[in-house]
């Protein structure tokens, strides 16, 4: 299982460059902390940024300190907590009443699910939260379970204070809304000791509360203003950050994260909403428990106004255990209950050949033959699948599945989205810092925004609209504008300017590829980003 989660989480970590999104945000603020020498404030852009904590900050600057300023070292921090998650959701599982066969299924459905091997893979601090939120909740059921001096409950605040200087409150609010229920659930046989609550609270303060003293001390009033009020209660309460989302969203997430062992969770699902509408629930009090840790942060986080897919990651740990006693227990059954998901699944993956062999024109990141390798490398997953459906040997469905998840994810990591450099915002990055004379001005314009500054090392202008965009070209001087050819002829027209062009690249915009654009024709994915400058 470890090895699993190695190959998952881990190969080929830094085949792929940063792309314009979040991510950037953290290997670029992490950049300029190691270049500034100021470890207290993070800066993005050569400006303070107060949006987040710092931890993730830290782990990666001082990873650039020990490997460089790579984008390996970037995403080290997360994919290494997508392996602790792996060990932790198996000893968790391990610790409860799943067999050892289905303890080890749980990490390999978080070592192998999409939401995992996707966020372990980018420079973000959200799988590091699941871990802490994760590590928070099982040390404190332990704690409490097993009448523990406060060793467990320190490693709960430790974990909780780590959490806080992670991501903020949210660190806290999700252990709360699972422990609290769990507790309230189980009084009759377990009591929180006050003597162990008492020493989580001091650790979690003494680990999660210095730094945030610092930055008041430095900062004054204004930061916990703008972090806790906007960027925390303001995103959880308004739309100022995004739109509201549909009541099917979350859903929706959680049954493509858990890809591809959706299929199997159905059943499982089914049975448990059918039992809740009965009133005929037959739930152990450990299956009870798993439920609720899964559930709780769900309805948290769908009150939320500002909802992220990102969010419901520390939801994966208590749903594996859950789907893999279920796999386990009809595994061993022989039930017929595995086949439709085992063909489902065969299906789908069958389906995703497809699509990716339709989309190779604009798959310019991925040499040809890794692409054609890949498609051999999953229909041969989806063939051996389909043989376990067909033959009814269900013992080895767990390992089988465990080995096409894997194989299916690598094959889209270098078959599909890696392994051609440099990339394209590379190659602007490149041709920015060839062109830019003394005191020249350079301005991404709704494209590499957050990522070309990576590259680049330079500061950049904030464009973050039409006004903004105009007013740049309308300059006196000489500035660069990285920019799609449509705004760009837009531009000029509300500017009364001409540009000249330095250079196009070709760029397949990952980040925006939805169900409904894998429709499109695969040249229509791929965009032109140019180069121009006013003089």
């Amino acid at each position: 299982m470890t090895a699993l989660a190695a190959l998952t989480f881990l190969t080929g970590l830094g085949c792929q460059a940063i792309t314009d999104a979040d991510e950037a945000y953290y290997a670029e603020a992490s950049r300029e902390m190691l270049a500034s020498g100021d470890w207290l404030t993070p800066r993005f852009n050569f400006a303070d940024r107060w949006q987040k904590p710092v931890l993730y900050y830290w782990l990666t600057a001082a990873t650039y300190a020990v490997a460089g300023v790579t984008e390996s070292a970037a995403r080290l921090w997360s994919a290494l907590t997508g392996l602790g998650l792996t060990l932790t959701t198996w000893a968790v599982a391990r610790r409860g009443r799943a067999t050892p066969a289905a303890a080890w299924l749980a990490g390999a459905i978080v070592a192998t699910s999409f939401g995992y091997f996707a966020m372990a893979r980018s420079a973000l601090p959200d799988l590091p939260l699941a871990l802490l939120v994760t590590a928070t909740i099982a040390a404190a059921l332990r704690a409490t379970d097993e009448g523990a001096g406060v060793g467990w409950w320190a490693l709960a605040g430790a974990a909780a204070g780590g959490g806080f200087l992670m991501k903020g409150p949210v660190a806290l609010a999700v252990p709360g809304v699972v422990l609290l229920p769990i507790w309230w659930l189980d009084r009759r046989t377990v009591r929180p000791s006050w003597t162990g609550v008492l020493a989580a609270t001091a650790t979690a303060a003494l680990v999660g509360l210095p730094w945030y003293a610092a930055m008041f001390a430095a900062h004054g009033v204004p930061y916990l203003e703008s972090f806790f009020l906007t960027d925390n209660l303001e995103r959880f309460t308004t739309t100022r950050f995004n739109e509201p989302r549909p009541l099917w969203f979350y859903p929706a997430v959680i049954a493509g994260g858990l890809l591809p062992w959706t299929a199997f969770a159905v059943g499982p699902m089914a049975g448990a909403v059918a039992g809740v509408v009965r009133r005929r629930l037959t739930w152990s009090s450990e299956e009870r428990r798993l439920w609720v840790w899964a559930i709780a942060p769900l309805l948290l986080f769908m009150v939320s106004v500002g909802q992220q897919p990102r969010y419901v990651l520390p939801i994966l740990p208590p749903f594996a255990i859950l789907l893999a006693s279920a796999i386990d227990r009809r595994a061993r059954e022989s039930s017929r209950g595995l086949a439709a998901p085992a063909w489902m699944t065969a299906a789908l993956l069958l389906l995703m050949v497809g699509m990716v062999l339709r989309l190779r024109p604009a798959l310019i990141v991925a040499a040809p033959w890794a692409t054609w390798a890949g498609a051999v490398a999953v229909a041969a997953a989806a063939l051996a699948l389909a043989s376990i459906a067909a033959t009814g040997r269900w013992s080895r469905l767990p390992a089988v599945m465990a080995g096409v998840a894997a194989m299916l994810w690598l094959a889209v990591q270098f078959g599909a989205l890696a392994g051609r450099r440099p990339e394209a915002v590379e190659q602007m990055a490149r041709a920015v810092v060839q062109h830019r004379g003394q005191g020249d001005r350079v301005g991404p314009y709704r494209v590499f925004v957050r990522n070309l500054i990576f590259y680049t090392r330079l500061p950049q202008e904030d464009l973050f609209d039409e006004a903004s965009a105009v007013s740049f070209l309308q300059s006196t001087e000489r500035v660069l504008l990285v920019v799609r050819p449509n705004d760009l002829e837009h531009l000029e027209g509300l500017a009364g300017v001409s540009t000249r062009e330095l250079t196009r690249v070709k760029y397949l915009n990952t980040a925006n590829l939805r169900l409904r654009s894998l429709m499109s024709p695969a040249t229509e994915l791929l965009e032109t980003v140019i180069l121009v400058s006013n003089r």
